[in-house]
């Protein structure tokens, strides 16, 4: 079992960034029948999803969630010793994202860029990366971008997808703090079900697919939803177990925002209390990865400031699920917006 503790870690803040148009669903109708997009509409919680406009990118999310974010800390660029980029809707298939938002951000040579490719589970994965990075020193300070676009990798003709998925881009701060509450890590991958979500073309394996729809993605829902159940309960359990604490002591549990049908499902049967299991879907969409920071944003976001233990929980492409358990003090700066394209770039 991949289970850790790290001490004298803190996240220092989180900034969320969607793009400016919303889309709803129930438009179309025209497309997939009024009965079949109310009856997806109901049962996923999708109702609206912001989505990007041609040409704008995971990275440009990642940017404009960044920049304010690291302005309000009040952090030098040079302090920065560490960008990661946790997308699979990278820039380019070469160079990394995350160089791009070096050059973007005006970081230091000194600070190590590179990606991550994680779907749905990469908001702790990211974390757990940054954090050991941060604990095995020459490190100060980590930027950890996590950002995707999957409505552009959705085939127009798939209302299982395309009714789903929207866009988003994220921005964590961690550094080091010696009074900062230990946090927990639980990280799992069965790549036995990496069929059940895959766009099986544009990789080298084949570069140019002769079935366009090889282009999209595909979902196995049944696959993924047994999956759901059958992992994240048990990833719930043992995180709490392993951190020595129960579900009344954790302020919000902040899922992957996955599936209404599925999250509800979920809540109710690990015995969590709804007003602290929020469900932002119904206005934002399944982002993937980046899903866990935007409800954290919009949960606490504008809340007095007060310590809050969270739990956030990743699950899906892999398949791969995970957990982060961490303690936010009272000066953790949370922030949202949506894209402009106007913030300066270095």
């Amino acid at each position: 079992m991949s289970q850790t503790r790290l001490d004298g870690i803190r996240i220092a803040g989180v900034s969320t960034c969607v793009p400016l148009r919303s889309v709803d669903n129930l438009d179309f109708g025209k497309d997939f029948g009024v009965d079949e997009v109310r009856k997806v509409v109901s049962m996923a919680g999708v109702k609206h999803r912001p989505v990007v406009d041609q040409g704008v990118t995971a990275t440009d999310l990642c940017f404009e969630a960044a920049v304010p974010l690291l302005d309000r800390l009040g952090w030098a660029r040079d302090s920065i010793t560490g960008v990661i980029m946790v997308t699979q809707s990278p820039d380019y298939v070469l160079p990394s994202s995350s160089c791009v938002a070096h050059k973007w951000l005006g970081l230091a040579d000194h600070c190590a860029a590179f990606d991550m490719g994680q779907g749905c589970s990469g908001y702790p994965y990211g974390l757990y990366i940054a954090s050991t990075m941060l604990k095995a020193g020459g490190h100060r300070r980590i930027l950890m971008l996590n950002g995707d676009t999957p409505s552009r990798f959705t085939s127009p003709q798939d209302h299982a997808t395309s009714l789903l998925f929207s866009d988003a881009g994220s921005a964590t701060a961690l550094e080091l703090g010696d009074a900062a509450a230990p946090s927990f890590y639980a990280l799992h991958t069965d790549g036995a079900g990496m069929d059940s979500l895959i766009i099986r073309g544009g990789g080298f394996r084949d570069r140019n697919p002769v079935d366009p729809r090889d282009n999209f993605v595909r979902m196995d829902g049944a696959a993924v939803f047994n999956f759901t159940l059958k992992r994240v309960p048990p990833l719930i359990r043992q995180t709490l177990e392993f951190a020595g604490l129960g579900v009344a002591d954790i302020d919000w549990f902040l899922f992957h925002q996955s599936n209404r049908f599925i999250m509800k499902h979920l809540a109710k049967k690990c015995g969590l209390p709804e007003e602290r299991t929020p469900i932002i879907l119904e206005h934002y969409g399944n982002c993937g990865g980046p899903s866990v920071a935007l409800a954290l944003t919009q949960a606490l976001g504008g809340r007095p400031a007060a310590p809050s233990t969270v739990l956030m929980l990743g699950y899906g492409v892999g398949l791969s699920w995970g957990a982060a358990l961490a303690r936010l003090d009272a000066d953790t700066v949370l922030l949202h917006s949506t894209y402009s394209g106007a913030i300066g770039r270095a």
